[in-house]
């Protein structure tokens, strides 16, 4: 029996956790950069943290996503499981996670207030998967 083909939403669930992975991979790949494998690989009892600007915006941007990571995955799990897959939802889950590529590339680059608005595009993104779950 072949399985049923996931939703567009369930697949851009997917490619979260795939950008989660590499924004996990990359904060540390920085990290490691700077303060070295030994520090990265030890304890970390010596509260040491990078002090070097992509360092910092990596950590920073991780923090970012992880803020509106549960609702993103919440919301689309809510839609799935009430059968409101497709139109607004799928609209804004597609908001949500193209903002939060674009988001990451801005920060590292430190770019400014246009980092901020792709913010915004995202929180737009679950709120228009909450809208297209409760109406």
């Amino acid at each position: 029996m072949t399985p049923a083909p996931l939703s567009q939403e369930l697949l851009l669930l997917a490619a979260s956790v795939v950008l989660l992975v590499a924004q996990i991979f990359l904060q540390s790949a920085t990290m490691t950069r700077e303060l070295g494998r030994d520090w990265n690989a030890g304890p970390r009892d010596d509260g040491r943290k990078p002090t070097g600007v992509l360092a910092g915006r990596a950590e920073r941007a991780l923090k970012n996503l992880l803020e509106t990571y549960p609702a993103f995955v919440g919301l689309v799990l809510a839609l799935v499981i009430s059968g409101r897959t497709g139109g607004l939802g799928l609209v804004g889950a597609h908001l949500w996670f193209w903002a939060r590529v674009v988001y990451v590339a801005l920060y590292l680059a430190g770019v400014p207030m246009v980092r901020s608005i792709v913010w915004l595009v995202a929180l737009v993104g679950l709120g228009l998967m909450l809208t297209a779950l409760v109406l």
